[in-house]
């Protein structure tokens, strides 16, 4: 149902069982999938693709143009996959011509007030807590979850299955499956709670804190630690994982906090 105190561009392509509450504006280049609903004083400019099943809640604004004084009015995008829930006030800006399109994977829960912009990249599953602030290309993998008022500098990556805390400063980046905490942003362990709760096994857990013991805890360098580890452990898709994003960071990788 669409409420007749909507403004919907004629051009926007709603889909089928859309919802959508009074007050909300949809510009012409829109695509909104199927059974999405779209509260109040929602703002959708153009270049946003939202998927299915979606919610939005009032006073969010999708693909509004970037904040970056090097954007010139390229056309660009937010694409937004399918049973993703949008709660109140976030705001999520459009690419610009770095990377062209800000990405929101399927079931990701992006809380109030939170702000994405430009050319981010949200994996599937993620959890972004109330206040949360992405600086620009920002990428953020799969299962990651940054607590409230998290604030991450731009071209950081922060690693799937990763847990960041609440009101931290997110200068360089965060490898998978660990926790990260304190000031300046450390690594205080493996995320083994997230990591049990999303069906891995003790054995596959305890794999990775020992790899994690022997990059941060054994006075290692990144290169010896990491040639170590390739030897003394069998392939698998958590080693791998692990090893190539330590050795593909351009910003550098949080520290231990001891």
């Amino acid at each position: 149902m669409i409420h007749k105190l909507t403004s919907i561009h004629p051009r926007a392509k709603i889909g089928e069982n859309v919802k959508i509450d009074p007050f909300t504006t949809i510009s012409g280049n829109v695509t909104i999938g199927d059974g999405t609903w779209i509260g109040s004083n929602v703002s959708i400019m153009d270049g946003a693709v939202i998927g299915k099943n979606c919610k939005i809640f009032p006073g969010a604004v999708i693909s509004a143009i970037p904040q970056d004084m090097k954007y010139k009015g390229e056309a660009t995008s937010v694409l937004i996959g399918d049973n993703v829930i949008i709660r109140e006030f976030v705001t999520i800006n459009k690419g610009t011509s770095a990377k062209n399109k800000t990405i929101i994977g399927n079931h990701t829960l992006i809380m109030a007030y939170t702000h994405v912009a430009h050319d981010c990249r949200i994996g599937n599953n993620c959890i972004l807590v109330n206040y949360v602030g992405l600086a620009g290309e920002v990428e953020i993998d799969d299962f990651a979850i940054l607590a409230g008022g998290s604030l991450v500098h731009q071209f950081v990556r922060i690693g799937k299955h990763a847990m960041v805390g609440g009101g931290t400063k997110v200068r360089i980046d965060v490898p998978p499956y660990v926790r990260a905490d304190r000031e300046p942003l450390a690594y205080v362990g493996v995320n083994a709670i997230g990591l049990r709760r999303r069906g891995f096994t003790n054995e596959k857990i305890t794999e990775i804190q020992e790899i994690y013991r022997d990059l941060y805890e054994n006075k290692l360098n990144n290169s010896q630690a990491l040639k170590m580890i390739e030897q003394n452990y069998p392939d698998s898709e958590e080693r791998n994982g692990i090893m190539s994003f330590f050795k593909d960071s351009t910003r550098g990788i949080i520290r231990s906090s001891v």
